[in-house]
């Protein structure tokens, strides 16, 4: 009995809400509880630290950013509750909460006793004999809350002591792929949607309807039956007609060709709806958010990839052998909601290549940065060596699946056995990549801030004998 009771105790205790051995991060809450958030400890004291230097990455994620993403509209403004003093860190447990305000459990009654295709309902039940039956529960994206938080208290330590920048990007929706040639940040993938006033579309002013509530509802409507064309003008291979303003002010139509209409002659056209497609090549970010708007008129979901980049990474991070730094960073990416792959450096496209093509010759670390000895001239390796940060940029992709709520009618079983057919009502993302990129961003902070501070610690011991004392020296 002992041996039983020993074994349930050692269950009872891994809950597995916990990232990280030195900068600890345990996040709490579910989909439609009172409030998330997470619990850093092991943060450095001594940091400026407030509201203002985490919403910005809570923003990024939250809802109800477009039509393009779930309607659910939270604010997801956060709270600093402990671990800082007149804004400065203190060293101890720093506690970050954001309140669920748009909550809507009935959304959910369908699926109390059907479990979701694809989706965790069924898991969690067998695993814990209960599980949240109003949204996702901790599978929720709204348990990411905690992370993007503490993430960005991550980053900004990381960027003030090393100048580690870290930033993620939709490379990909669907069949949909970026070229090469964009991969260099997320600001050209914000859109401004036009619509076409030959739909019947109009802008609604205070003069068409004085009552906001009801201008609203009114406009919702425009916009719906304008959707409703632009698919079906899709489908019929319209090229013609402007359907988005880039970044830069250039006016693109559904596939991403630059048109040589000018902003000024599409003001007819002008919404207020800016979409954030994230992804750094307007052309591609065109394609991508038509894609997006078909797939929602189907009551579908589809998926994609985002790729990260952290620059100005120190030497020596990672710990061989088994918990070498891109496999933390697997382990950290995989364990984000709807992910499925993940690729560091050339990825699968490296095992096409030979040695020759793939090894990364060294040269001599540029002015500035002579302790780092060498540095990799190309960068198939995606950052690391033996498992160990190299100095070059880490570079990955992380997969990431189609949402599996979806309000098109799937054939499956309840609980019980039973044949049924589930609908999904409620609000859901046809397509979560453009919410990724903070996500994957902060968990990417998370590991490479946890890395090091295990290093430093090291540091302290070997001091700065990183070049060998003499060819042949350490095998006397």
């Amino acid at each position: 009995s002992s041996s039983s009771g020993g074994s349930s105790s050692s269950a009872r205790r891994a809950t597995m809400s916990t990232f990280g051995r030195v900068f600890r991060v345990t996040t709490f809450g579910e989909s439609h509880c009172l409030t998330v958030g997470c619990v850093i400890d092991g943060c450095p004291p001594n940091m400026a630290l407030s509201e203002a230097d985490i919403q910005p990455q809570l923003t990024r994620r939250r809802p109800g950013q477009s039509r393009l993403t779930t309607p659910r509209d939270e604010a997801d403004e956060v709270t600093v509750r402990s671990g800082t003093e007149r804004g400065v860190t203190l060293g101890t447990p720093i506690a970050l909460t954001v309140d669920n305000l748009n909550v809507r459990p009935g959304d959910y009654k369908e699926m109390s006793m059907t479990p979701r295709p694809g989706h965790a309902d069924f898991t969690y039940q067998a695993k814990y004999g209960t599980r949240a039956s109003s949204g996702g529960g901790r599978s929720s994206a709204r348990e990411t809350i905690g992370r993007v938080a503490a993430g960005a208290v991550a980053e900004k330590w990381l960027r003030e002591t090393y100048g580690t920048e870290v930033v993620s990007f939709v490379c990909s929706i669907g069949e949909v792929s970026i070229p090469e040639e964009g991969m260099q940040g997320d600001d050209e993938g914000r859109l401004v949607v036009l619509r076409n006033p030959a739909s019947g579309w109009k802008l609604l002013s205070e003069a068409d309807e004085p009552d906001a509530k009801a201008r609203r509802a009114a406009q919702l409507k425009l916009d719906e039956a304008d959707d409703a064309a632009f698919v079906k003008a899709t489908a019929e291979g319209d090229e013609a007609t402007p359907a988005y303003v880039g970044f830069r002010d250039g006016v693109y139509n559904r596939n991403g060709k630059l048109l040589e209409t000018t902003k000024a002659d599409v003001a007819a056209f002008m919404t207020d709806e800016l979409v954030h497609v994230r992804c750094p090549h307007a052309e591609t970010a065109c394609r991508m958010a038509t894609l997006i708007r078909s797939v929602k008129a189907e009551e579908d979901s589809i998926g994609g990839t985002v790729a990260c980049v952290c620059s100005n990474v120190p030497v020596g991070l990672g710990e061989p052998c088994f918990d070498k730094l891109e496999a933390l960073l697997a382990h950290a990416m995989l364990s984000l909601p709807a992910t499925k792959g993940f690729a560091i450096g050339s990825g699968f496209d490296g095992s096409k290549m030979r040695g020759s093509q793939h090894n990364d010759p060294f040269e001599a670390a540029v002015k500035g940065q002579e302790e780092r000895m060498l540095r990799p001239k190309t960068n198939h390796a995606g950052g690391t060596l033996g498992g160990i940060s190299s100095g070059a940029d880490i570079v990955f992709r992380v997969a990431v699946k189609p949402v599996s709520t979806i309000g098109r009618a799937q054939e499956t079983s309840d609980f019980t056995g039973k044949a049924t057919v589930l609908e999904a009502k409620g609000r859901h993302d046809p397509c979560v990549l453009p919410r990724t990129p903070p996500l994957v961003e902060a968990m990417a902070a998370l590991t490479l801030i946890d890395a090091a501070l295990i290093q430093r610690s090291r540091l302290d011991l070997i001091g700065s004998r990183t070049v060998p004392l003499s060819a042949g020296a350490d095998l006397v």
